[in-house]
């Protein structure tokens, strides 16, 4: 199963955790800086919303949405097939799936094309989003669960800094190089991150839940610092085999359905109260309207501020840059400071942000656009601190192990439905 045994083996967790979130903040980041590249209107007139092109800001709008569709339809796969199959398996199918939506992507010659392939993609994406965060916690100790999800939310940021970078690099390419390579880029970190999770071990939760109790207790086993000096049958070891198979039973006996609409009920173990916390944490994450200036970057700086082609790319690579920094800061204060503070700073700066941006970009003026490319970078800084990672981990630390998996995904699925919802408000 693995070889690695302590602190490595919850480093390793950590970076395939950390990696398939970086494939996420890639694809999220990467059409930002290829929507208005000469290469790509030029193949794809119809979207070519530049200054006396006739292209359809709605059709281009819905060309980028569309993945949070796949985003969407993956996490029902999730839904109703996760907890049969396990968490590692839904994670190397993303992987599988998002690398094919990318082969699409890269050789599409044709709008229909490209669709098809960022749903691919999409559902791809969906599965592992749904699925890493429960992994990754259910693998972490208690204590140490909120910083695990922080760094793995901070990678994410570096996939979406990394994307706007390579869109800079390549935008001095002059044939279609120009967007299929970055597209077919994050086929890279797929591979990383399905070859990551081949060597490393599944949900003690989940195994013991399934009745493969001897198989959780050596992960367990695997998962402690001073695993070389202690056995199987250690107190330690018994003492958390224990209390999974209690929680589980005492989920179990909450509850005598074993579908998905366990989800829905309260009861004691008020499980739709916990997934609503989640599904709830996910919408106002969307509808703060951070995925607007995740993949339109770019074009708000080209757009609404007046900036050359060039210089907007170089000035997303730099936000990119402030947005990856400001995610450094929860690491450290996620258990501290605890969720609510951090969530309460996040949406009262982003609120501020959000405010100044709107009469700046109106305004329309030099100084009027220096001060709304600030609030850019400031609106990102916020929502890096406290709005990022802490949505994720809500179902993952709320939810109990019998509804984990469907509150996740459900979560997932709400975070995707908001996204085309922010993307296409009516003009």
């Amino acid at each position: 199963m693995t070889f690695l045994v302590g602190k490595p083996l919850t480093l390793a967790i950590t970076a395939t955790a950390g990696s398939g979130f970086l494939l996420f903040g890639y694809d999220q980041g990467v059409m930002s800086g290829l929507l208005s590249g000469d290469a790509f209107v030029r193949t794809f007139p119809e979207i070519n919303t530049n200054t006396g092109a006739n292209g359809s800001a709605t059709l281009q709008g819905t060309v980028v949405a569309i993945y949070e569709i796949g985003c969407f339809l993956g996490a029902l796969m999730a839904l109703f097939w996760g907890e049969k199959v396990g968490r590692r398996m839904c994670i190397m199918a993303g992987c599988v799936i998002l690398s094919i939506g990318a082969a699409l992507q890269c050789s599409a010659f044709s709008i229909p094309h490209m669709i098809v392939g960022r749903i691919v993609a999409g559902i791809g994406n969906g599965l592992n989003t749904s699925t890493i965060p429960v992994w990754h916690s259910e693998l972490s100790k208690p204590e140490s669960r909120g910083k695990g999800l922080a760094i793995e939310l901070c990678i994410n940021i570096f996939g979406v800094m990394t994307a706007y970078w390579v869109d800079y690099g390549m935008s001095y390419v002059k044939n279609d190089a120009q967007f299929r390579f970055p597209i077919a880029l994050q086929i890279l970190f797929a591979i990383v991150t399905f070859i990551g999770i081949i060597g490393l071990p599944e949900s003690p939760r989940w195994l013991i839940a399934h009745g493969r109790e001897s198989e959780a207790r050596r992960i367990i086993w695997s998962l402690q610092p001073n695993a070389h000096s202690i056995t199987e049958d250690d107190a330690i070891i018994n003492q958390d085999v224990a209390e999974i198979t209690q929680a589980i039973r005492e989920e179990q006996a909450a509850t005598e359905e074993s579908s998905f609409m366990m989800v829905f009920k309260n009861g004691p173990q008020k499980f739709l109260h916990r997934t609503l916390l989640g599904m709830g944490g996910q919408m106002m994450q969307q509808l703060s309207g951070v995925n607007l200036i995740t993949y339109y970057n770019t074009v708000i700086f080209e757009k609404s501020v007046g900036m050359s082609h060039n210089l907007a790319l170089l000035l997303a690579g730099f936000n990119g840059v402030a947005y990856f920094v400001s995610t450094l800061v929860p690491i450290w204060t996620i258990d501290r400071l605890g969720r609510r503070k951090l969530m309460l700073f996040a949406v009262i700066g982003q609120c501020a942000c959000m405010a100044i941006l709107a009469g700046t970009v109106w305004d329309g003026g030099h100084a009027a656009g220096l001060v709304a490319t600030v609030m850019l970078f400031l609106f990102n800084f916020f929502f890096g601190v406290g709005l990022l990672a802490i949505p994720w981990l809500l179902p993952a630390e709320y939810s109990p192990l019998a509804t984990r998996t469907r509150s996740a995904a459900l979560a997932t699925a709400t975070n995707c439905t908001f996204i085309p919802v922010i993307f296409n408000v009516p003009r």
